[in-house]
């Protein structure tokens, strides 16, 4: 049996290959490339691309792709063929430079925000060097960047680089502040743990709205849902198990080092978690991750659903951040230290943290913002809408005697002094989990909680490190021109928690009390994508943005644009889907129940001239549904195609929220009642008993 340790990372062109197959000055060149980002030569271009397509044609590929990842949250590629005619009439295998460094997709039919006409096709690809090339499928996938034939974004890669560029170098700055001068770089890392679900492929194939928008629109409640709580943790079906050892191999033959599977709290609830990397890798490892979860699945009669909220009654699925900062040297700049010095760089690391979540409410629940999300936010298995940060006791305990020059309670009596020896020496790990909180410190990282399962992580990270990289720059421009910088350095971290402490939150964030309590502290609570979205557009956070060159101004409104379109798009189809179901599915169904009942019921009558009391209620119930259901579809497509005539995308996404949505849940409620009282073998789809309890 082949080991682990043989084929983990066989089909990435990584560091071992490289060293393998390039020459030393090519390779330290490249290495130059990825560690620092100097610019690559052609030479040393043409050098990787030989080397390149000499190892993928030796691991069975034909193909090679920029792999890229556009505004629809998912990812695209284009194959070309390494053959090219040669003149004797047959083919030879070639790839240059040229070919490595730059593609040219078609760009037309990708969103771009009215950044461009959709009649202009041309759109470029740019090679990412450092996220290595790995071959899926007989293909070599290079991972790119996509931009316009004007030079504007159009994906969620460019924006990322940038993002953790800026916050490289505002950091460097205040290292340097603390007389370190070796650190060449800064990189956020993050390892983003993958919730998911698995149902039976041919009960999946008989649910149009799980094809058609990846949730159930209908379904009553289970007679058992998660209330025993015997699933989290619990022992893994077989099926379940060898699916989970087949995804395990095929990511690690890709590099993707995934640690962690378990039985989450849901049934038919999965979770996955890797090993941190550094942020932009860690971005394309998980929507690769995505790809692979899905395929793999279909090879064991299963589908992998990555929707947030996919059954109602049950939690849905999220997909947890971990967030740090390090630097080249191998220092975590949000861990812990053991010295005065080491502990007052952490605290100033955190206390921009703290300023930059406050500042940015807005731009971080907009970066997590979809249709699908916006079902799981706040609704008692997921943090809610509101922002806020979990210190723990002891951290939040020493940040208020900081703050108020007071003695602190745990080991040190003295009043603090940052700079000095009378600060504490903090614990690795000083604090309970607290599995409610939007964004909790835990112990040398940050965990992000709101992000859907479904989503691309490189929304999150962009605007998390951008604001992140505002508040250093803001702390680095005050501290330089400081006389005395250890004094200037502890009333600037006195100052930000006082102004910021608002947004520490250590209780319950599940605790209706906390909405109220949030709102007394001036909280936003954006409850809905079509809330929160639009706010990146306020001032504030275009300046900030742009000024850190994360976007461009006309970037930043095309984002909002392309997120509210998707937004009504999902909706929409949602709407639609939930009208054919009713009008071709349900109502037949319910409507021939019925009428076979009464034809029981009349029977029964004529046979023994008996009230049939049963019989009678349930016909008549089943009778009222109908109408019930006929009318809430009839309002339901009249709200469709009130939403067609909206031209404004604001508006529309606004009627999506106040019209849709309710009408959605309003042509549910009788559907959902409908299917209690139907006999099981008339009901025409898998019902959720079926869906959660299927899978063997």
């Amino acid at each position: 049996m082949e080991k682990i340790t043989e084929y983990f990372g066989s089909m990435v062109f990584d560091e071992r290959v490289m060293k393998a197959t390039l020459s030393e000055k090519v390779y330290k060149s490249l290495k130059r490339t990825i560690d620092r980002g100097v610019p690559l030569d052609s030479s040393v271009a043409d050098a990787v691309a030989a080397a390149m397509k000499d190892w993928a044609i030796e691991k069975g590929a034909t193909h090679y792709t920029h792999w890229f990842q556009p505004e629809t949250g998912a990812t695209a590629e284009k194959h070309d063929s390494f053959i090219s005619p040669a003149p004797d009439g047959r083919v030879i295998m070639e790839f240059s430079g040229k070919e490595l460094v730059k593609g040219e997709p078609d760009a037309s039919s990708f969103p771009s925000g009215g950044l461009r006409a959709t009649f202009e096709a041309r759109g470029y690809t740019a090679w990412d060097p450092t996220s290595y090339a790995f071959i899926k499928d007989g293909t070599l996938y290079i991972p790119t960047a996509f931009c316009s034939y004007t030079g504007e974004a159009l994906d969620k890669k460019v924006p990322l680089l940038r993002s953790m560029e800026a916050l490289n170098r505002q950091a460097l700055r205040i290292l340097k502040l603390f007389g370190n001068d070796t650190v060449r770089s800064i990189k956020t890392s993050v390892g983003p743990e993958q919730e998911y679900f698995l149902v039976d492929a041919e009960m999946y194939n008989k649910r149009k709205d799980l094809i058609m928008s990846g949730r159930t629109l209908f379904g009553a409640k289970p007679p058992k849902g998660q209330e025993m709580e015997d699933h989290y943790f619990g022992s893994i079906k077989t099926k379940v198990a060898e699916y989970m050892a087949d995804l395990d191999r095929e990511l690690w033959k890709l590099g993707i080092l995934a640690k962690t599977k378990h039985n989450e709290v849901a049934p038919a609830q999965h979770e996955l978690a890797p090993i941190y990397k550094t942020t932009n890798i860690a971005a394309d490892h998980n929507q690769l991750t995505m790809e692979v979860m899905k395929k793999v699945a279909e090879k064991h009669g299963l589908v992998c659903l990555l929707h947030e909220k996919p059954f109602a009654g049950v939690n849905g699925s999220g997909k947890h951040n971990n967030w740090s900062i390090s630097t080249d040297t191998g220092v975590n700049l949000l861990s812990p230290g053991e010295t005065p010095y080491e502990n007052a760089q952490f605290l100033l690391f955190l206390a921009a943290v703290i300023k930059a979540v406050d500042d940015y409410q807005d731009l971080l629940r907009l970066s997590v913002a979809t249709a699908g999300n916006d079902h799981r936010l706040g609704a008692n298995e997921a943090p809610p809408a509101v922002i806020s940060i979990f210190l723990g006791d002891e951290l939040t305990a020493i940040l208020e005697a900081i703050e108020t020059d007071s003695p602190y309670g745990g080991t040190v009596k003295e009043k603090m002094k940052l700079g000095v020896d009378v600060l504490p020496e903090f614990s690795k790990d000083t604090t309970d989990r607290n599995r409610t909180s939007p964004f909790a410190f835990t112990g040398n990282k940050f965990e992000f909680r709101m992000l859907g399962s479904s989503n691309s992580i490189s929304c999150a990270n962009i605007h998390l490190n951008a604001a992140v990289a505002e508040s250093l720059r803001q702390f680095a421009d005050e501290l330089e021109g400081a006389a005395d910088f250890n004094t200037a350095l502890h009333e600037l971290i006195r100052r930000t928690i006082k102004d910021h402490k608002r947004i520490i939150f250590n209780g319950n964030g599940y605790d209706d009390s906390w909405i109220a309590e949030a709102e007394k502290r001036g909280l936003s609570n954006l409850k809905t994508t079509a809330d929160c979205m639009p706010k990146i557009c306020d001032k504030k956070n275009v300046d900030m943005l742009t000024s850190h060159g994360v976007f461009t101004e006309a970037e930043i409104f095309s984002r909002c644009d392309i997120m509210l379109d998707n937004y009504v798009k999902q909706v929409r189809i949602e709407a639609n889907t939930m009208v054919d179901m009713a009008r071709r599915e349900i109502l037949p169904a319910v409507m021939k129940y019925a009428a076979d009942t009464a034809s029981a019921m009349a029977a029964k009558k004529n046979a023994a001239e008996v009230a049939c009391k049963y019989e009678a209620r349930t016909v008549a119930e089943l009778s009222a549904l109908t109408d019930s259901i006929d009318l809430a579809a009839a309002d339901l497509e009249a709200a469709v195609d009130k939403l067609d005539s909206i031209d404004n995308i604001l508006e529309a996404s606004a009627f999506v929220r106040d019209t849709l949505l309710p009408d959605m849940d309003a042509l549910r409620a009788p559907a959902d009642k409908a299917e209690t009282l139907t006999s099981e073998e008339y009901w025409p789809f898998p019902t959720y008993d079926k869906l959660l309890f299927g899978v063997r």
